[in-house]
C-alpha cells in the first residue's frame, strides 16, 4: 500500500507538470482526438498532451511496454485514472483499438499481429472500426452472411457490415466473417482484419433524419486478406468476439465520463423536481423506480468492483455484464 501512495504522489506531480490547464475542463465531440491516417488535433495543447502521454505509455496504461503501454498493474492504472479525474484531465486518444480490438489481439493474437498492431493502436497511428452488424444479422449476429473464402494464401471477402460506425473515417476495420457455411452458425465464423484502402472495401455513410451521422455500411467485394490477418483459430472467431464485447460493455460504461454536460443524478433530480409528503416522494411509481434505480446502481458498483479484483488475482470471467443487465431489466 505504501508504494501505491508513492505511485500517486508520483503520478499527481507529472499531471501537475505534463497536462496544459486547456486539457483540464470537460470536452465536447470537436475536442476529442481519435487518432489515424487522417487524425488532426484540435489544439496544439492536445497535440502536446496526446504526445505526452504517448510517450508515457499511458494511452494504453496497463498494456505490456514491449508494444509501447504503461506496464502499470491494475492497481496503478486505477490510481492514474483517479488522479486524472480529480483535476479534469480529458481523454488524450478516442480509439476503439484501444477500448475493444486492442484486448483482443493481447489475448488471441499472434507475436507478429501484436508487433504490426498493438504499438500503432498506442500511438495513435490506425483508427479501426468495428464490423459485426449486417442488414440481416444484427440482434442475431451469429447468423450473419458477409463471407471469406480460403483461397490459399488469402481469403476472399465478399459481403457487407452495417453500422459501421466512423467507417468512411477509419484504416482499419475487425470484421467476423463466416469462413464455414456447413456448421453450426457460431462455429463457423472468424475474425479478421482487413485494411480499408484495401481494393474492393467501400463505405456508404447512412443519413438519419438529423441531417447527420457517424454511420456507415461498408461493402467488401472480392477484397483479397491476407491469411496473417486471421485473429486466433479458423471458424473460432466467436470466443474471440465474446471476449471483445466485454471490453465493449466496459467502454459503454465509462462513456461519457469527460462530457461538458452537467449530470444531475437521479436522487438530485428527484429532490428538486418533485412532490414529497412527508419527506418521501409523493408518486409511489416513481419512489419505487428510484429505489430500484439505486439498486441496480449498487449492483453495477460491484460488479465493476469483483471484475476489478478478478483480473488482479489473474481471473478471466466475461458474465459479469449479462448478470446486471438480467437482475436489472
Amino acid at each position: 500500500m505504501e508504494d501505491l501512495n508513492q505511485f500517486r504522489l508520483e503520478v499527481r506531480a507529472w499531471l501537475a507538470a505534463n497536462c496544459p490547464p486547456s486539457q483540464r475542463q470537460p470536452m465536447g465531440a470537436d475536442d476529442q482526438y481519435w487518432g489515424g491516417r487522417r487524425g488532426t488535433f484540435p489544439s496544439e495543447d492536445a497535440k502536446l498532451w496526446f504526445e505526452r502521454m504517448r510517450d508515457k505509455g499511458w494511452t494504453a496504461p496497463e498494456w505490456p511496454t514491449q508494444y509501447g503501454g504503461g506496464g502499470l498493474s491494475p492497481q496503478e492504472a486505477r490510481v492514474l485514472k483517479e488522479e486524472m479525474k480529480t483535476i479534469h484531465a480529458r481523454t488524450p486518444l478516442y480509439s476503439i483499438g484501444l477500448w475493444m480490438l486492442g484486448p483482443a489481439v493481447l489475448e488471441y493474437g499472434n507475436e507478429a499481429q501484436k508487433q504490426q498492431h498493438i504499438r500503432a493502436i498506442v500511438n495513435g497511428e490506425i483508427r479501426w472500426c468495428q464490423g459485426y452488424s449486417e442488414p440481416g444479422a444484427g440482434s442475431d449476429l451469429a447468423s450473419l452472411q458477409c463471407k471469406a473464402e480460403d483461397m490459399g494464401d488469402h481469403f476472399l471477402v465478399n459481403g457487407s457490415k452495417i453500422w459501421t460506425t466512423g467507417a468512411d473515417k477509419c484504416d482499419w476495420i475487425f470484421c467476423l466473417v463466416r469462413t464455414n457455411p456447413n456448421v453450426k452458425k457460431q462455429e463457423g465464423i472468424s475474425f479478421l482484419l482487413i485494411d480499408m484502402d484495401d481494393p474492393g472495401v467501400t463505405t456508404s455513410p447512412i443519413p438519419l433524419i438529423s441531417g447527420e451521422s457517424e454511420f456507415c455500411q461498408t461493402f467488401f467485394d472480392n477484397v483479397k486478406v491476407p491469411k496473417e490477418n486471421l485473429v486466433g483459430e479458423l471458424n473460432a472467431g466467436w470466443s474471440v468476439a465474446k471476449a471483445l464485447l466485454v471490453h465493449e460493455r466496459k467502454l459503454m460504461a465509462e462513456i461519457g465520463s469527460d462530457s461538458p454536460r452537467q449530470i444531475l443524478q437521479p436522487n438530485m433530480a428527484a429532490r428538486e423536481y418533485l412532490e414529497f409528503e412527508n419527506g418521501k416522494i409523493a408518486d409511489a411509481t416513481l419512489r419505487n423506480a428510484l429505489v430500484e434505480y439505486d439498486m441496480l446502481m449498487q449492483a453495477v458498483g460491484l460488479t465493476h468492483f469483483r471484475s476489478f479484483e478478478e483480473k488482479n488475482h489473474g481471473i478471466r470471467s466475461g458474465a459479469h455484464g449479462h448478470e446486471v443487465r438480467r437482475h436489472g431489466s
